[in-house]
């Protein structure tokens, strides 16, 4: 994964896109870039950026408006806020038509990165704030709590849809990175089925690294939970042999994996891979070391369903703090050495 962690704005617009309008209104001027709003959009920016829902993109070749746009600003040909202002007329166009997706602030925003300009798009949609009102009821004062329909999303809030678009070149990878989070209730149809990826982006989302490693991680899981449910000794074997695997290793062949894991046991090889390719994963994975690094700093362990651990990584592997002991009939023993401390919550 590309991750970028070098990140400067360059200048910023921001246009009010309300359902209950019949227009977009549009910033003319550009944002005022002082020191609480310059932090304000940067700590978006970056959290957009670390989130673990940010997927690589490319755009679609036949709906090519959205990057037009965008690479017409990239390229030094336009301005931000007439490329910012098309972006915002398409979206309305698409919350119209569609009827059902939410009203918000389209901020678009120039970035610098050690990998070269991006375009920033971020949908910010808006949230429930509350405010008081004061009335003057026959002399006397009258303080009421009313709902405000209208807030930005703080800055330690998570943004649902935005969009990271590089400047076109030959030896890019990708076009860009998106986040599209859809509503955890499946009913809730705010957000209509993809429209911001197929209509409005138009691009496809295409696997990294992480996506790769993470699907690796996850389908490895859920086999060892399935088929070593009652055998916490082999399950520590795999998970281990896993984990020393993804550390050492720059890209993994699910295979060759497998033979040295299970050895000789063609049975329990056969069902591994098989298992693992049906979760979608593929023969080869390039490992997203840092995502790795960052997975295994620490360890939550569900025991028995009634004990849960949390445990970091250099503890895991300290013998003389945490030790792992075999009692030959496929269960273990788990052992937490020299407490100096310990508190309860």
């Amino acid at each position: 994964m590309q991750y970028i962690n070098d990140v400067s704005i360059n200048e910023a617009v921001i246009h009010i896109l309300d359902n209950n309008s019949g227009e977009v209104v549009f910033d003319e001027i550009g944002l005022v870039l002082n020191d609480e709003t310059y932090e304000y959009i940067l700590r978006h920016v970056k959290k957009c950026l670390k989130d673990e829902e940010l997927k690589y993109a490319v755009f679609d070749p036949e709906n090519t408006d959205t990057n037009e746009s965008a690479q017409g600003y990239l390229n030094g040909s336009d301005g931000l806020i007439p490329v910012s202002k098309h972006l915002a007329s398409r979206l309305f166009s698409i919350m119209k038509s569609k009827g059902s997706i939410p009203s918000c602030d389209l901020l678009v925003v120039s970035i610098a990165t050690e990998y070269g300009p991006m375009l920033a798009i971020l949908k910010m949609d808006y949230v429930k704030n509350y405010t008081h009102t004061i009335d003057v009821v026959e002399d006397k004062v009258g303080i009421n709590i009313i709902p405000q329909f209208i807030g930005l999303p703080a800055s330690g809030q998570r943004i649902q849809k935005c969009a990271f678009i590089k400047l076109k070149q030959e030896e890019n990878k990708f076009d860009l990175m998106v986040i599209d989070k859809q509503p955890s209730n499946k009913d809730d149809e705010n957000y209509g089925s993809n429209y911001f990826i197929s209509d409005y982006l138009g691009c496809t989302i295409i696997n990294s690294e992480r996506d790769l490693t993470k699907s690796f991680v996850k389908a490895a899981e859920k086999w060892t939970q399935k088929n070593l449910k009652d055998n916490a000794d082999g399950a520590e074997v795999v998970r281990s042999s896993i984990k020393k695997k993804l550390k050492e290793e720059d890209a993994l062949d699910i295979n060759t994996l497998s033979d040295e894991v299970f050895g000789e046991n063609e049975e329990v090889k056969e069902s591994f891979v098989q298992f693992v390719k049906e979760q979608g994963v593929e023969d080869k994975i390039e490992v997203d070391k840092q995502w790795v690094e960052t997975k295994m700093k620490r360890t939550r362990l569900k025991i028995d369903k009634d004990i849960d651990v949390y445990i970091n990584e250099e503890a895991y592997n300290d013998a003389s703090r945490f030790e792992i002991k075999r009692n030959g009939d496929g269960t273990i023993n788990m052992v937490i050495k020299q407490i100096r401390n310990y508190v309860e919550k």
